[in-house]
């Protein structure tokens, strides 16, 4: 025996979830959870059961008329209360906000890559000027959308609030830093460094240009802070002086990639003003900022 999460969409008709449950019944698989996504003309319902080892289940779905079906194996994790998770999802948010890329991601069993040659589906969420996309081989419901957007809302919010309370505490960004430092940034040719007392803490190294699929110039960032100057919007800086550095060298967009475990990339990317396109893919996390609009940065 088996666990599998099953999503199909099918008509919204009376009768049509009581005939897959027959079905499943026959074939000995057991209904351990049920989700249903309302739309218009058609239900999408997510189930996961226990189904005895080579089950047709894609069969079952198809014979009750379901469209769109994605099968895939699951662990008990699976059974887990929804609204349960939710609350986590929204405790974790309010603790961590820039944890939101993975717990999103978690909540809608994104996955990194295409499974079987499937179509990615993708859902894209935005957090103050910062679009934070997620994919899976499923398709995304128009409820698993307003969820979304839902807990996006909440992040905006927690982290408007976090950067009042900063800005009344008189935090940094090109203040001044302990015993009276201050960061000079030095503009070189394809770069900017912060310099304190002729020790560069950060820099941001503008890489080679590439050509994306829509033609347009893409310059990548190399952009680090040493970790005892972190904190103290140096990056954010950076990020800022880089991405106007990059147009005036023609590009039409910046790339920057990291970790996706990486916590300071979300509200750097909110403090610079600059409005992102954040996806995590695998143990990466990228983030693109069209540059065009910028104002070039005086060398």
């Amino acid at each position: 025996m088996s666990l599998w999460r099953v999503r199909g969409t099918l008509p919204d008709q009376p009768g049509t979830l009581a005939a897959l449950a027959n079905a499943f019944g026959a074939a000995g698989v057991n209904i351990l959870a049920l989700q249903v996504f309302p739309g218009l003309d058609e239900v999408t319902d997510e189930i996961v059961v226990r189904a005895p080892d080579g089950a047709d289940i894609e069969g079952i779905m198809a014979t009750a008329g379901a469209t769109d079906v994605v099968i895939q194996a699951c662990t008990e994790a699976a059974l887990t209360d929804q609204p349960t998770l939710y609350v986590e999802a929204a405790r974790t948010i309010l603790q961590r906000p820039t944890s939101f890329p993975e717990v999103v991601a978690r909540l809608f069993d994104a996955e990194p890559d295409p499974v079987d040659g499937k179509i990615q589906e993708f859902a894209e969420f935005t957090v103050g000027d910062v679009q934070v996309s997620v994919h899976r081989t499923a398709p995304f419901t128009d409820t698993e959308q307003a969820r979304g957007e839902a807990i996006a809302g909440l992040v905006s919010d927690v982290m408007a609030r976090t950067k009042a309370t900063a800005a009344m505490l008189g935090g940094s960004g090109g203040r001044r830093i302990g015993g009276g430092m201050t960061p000079e940034y030095v503009v070189e040719e394809s770069g900017v460094a912060a310099v304190v007392d002729d020790t560069i803490v950060g820099q941001a190294q503008i890489l080679a240009a590439t050509t994306n699929e829509d033609g347009d110039v893409v310059r990548a960032v190399d952009l680090h802070v040493d970790p005892a100057w972190q904190r103290r919007g140096i990056g954010t800086r950076l990020l800022t002086d880089s991405s106007r550095l990059a147009h005036g060298l023609g590009a039409d967009e910046i790339l920057l990639t990291t970790r996706a475990d990486n916590q300071a990339v979300l509200p750097m990317v909110l403090a610079a003003g600059l409005r992102g396109r954040i996806r995590m893919a695998g143990d990466d996390l990228t983030v693109r900022v069209p540059v065009r609009d910028l104002k070039p940065l005086d060398r």
